[in-house]
């Protein structure tokens, strides 16, 4: 059986000209369209429309920043440790971009999935609060240690995503529908928080649930870089280093003369 050539449609170049797709680089995307417009074009293979880039902008700018969360931990005490390697820095601060912090959006989307597309939402709603409740687990797109009652970027970015009549609205929907359950079910509000509007409104505009996290990923990557200036202005990695090894004690068996 013939193996099929791979192929691919993201970019070409000759001599005197570069292209992405079918757009030419430097006549018709530089100074000419936005890096959020190029991006989305490059990733959902087809023309955003500005309702698709207002609401990538609004997910990239709240996906930006925590705070000295572990993906800022990592790219501090890296940069510490490597200074000459910045992408270094930043790659290690990345790889904490996953399905407990940051990338979570990834964990709650096929579950908006699954109640957009049922006969009956509420119902299938309830079974995955249950479900959760059963194995005593979060439900992905719910609670917040340091956000409550509410998280206010996820009410925001909900807010924008209702105001926006050209969107279908049904994954904004589940999220409700969804959050009713959560709450039904545990017997008091449970925070709806970021990531769980991240994935209402990604799916909003189309993307697909397995490239969902990219968009933490690129947006966090900037936020790394201003952690890194911050580091190279006043340096905390030192700080980070000596404080845990001062508060977390050695528990075996302390060498003759330790203290």
């Amino acid at each position: 059986m013939k193996t099929k050539t791979p192929e691919t449609r993201l970019c070409t170049h000759t001599l005197t000209s570069l292209h992405y797709g079918d757009a030419n680089l430097v006549e018709d995307l530089m100074g000419q369209r936005s890096f959020t417009e190029v991006m989305l074009m490059q990733i959902l293979q087809r023309p955003p429309r500005p309702v698709d880039m207002r609401i990538c902008d609004v997910v990239l700018i709240v996906l930006m920043e925590h705070g000295l969360t572990p993906s800022a931990i990592a790219t501090r005490l890296v940069y510490m440790s490597a200074p000459e390697n910045l992408q270094g820095a930043v790659a290690a601060g990345l790889l904490a971009v996953g399905s407990s912090f940051v990338g979570t959006m990834e964990n709650c989307a096929p579950l908006l999935e699954r109640i957009a597309a049922a006969a009956d939402p509420d119902a299938e709603a309830l079974q995955i609060a249950r479900h959760y409740k059963e194995i005593k687990g979060a439900v992905p797109g719910f609670g917040h240690h340091l956000h409550k009652p509410v998280d206010p970027r996820a009410y925001k970015l909900l807010e924008l995503g209702r105001a926006e009549s050209e969107l279908k609205g049904d994954r904004i929907r589940a999220l409700e529908t969804l959050s009713k359950a959560v709450n039904a079910v545990a017997g008091r509000p449970i925070t709806v928080n970021a990531t769980g509007a991240v994935a209402a409104l990604l799916g909003e505009i189309g993307v697909p649930t397995n490239v969902m996290r990219g968009f933490a990923v690129i947006s966090r990557a900037a936020g790394l870089v201003a952690h890194i200036v911050e580091e190279q202005q006043s340096p905390s990695g030192r700080f980070i280093w000596d404080t845990i090894e001062h508060a977390i004690p050695f528990v075996g068996k302390k060498p003759e003369g330790a203290a």
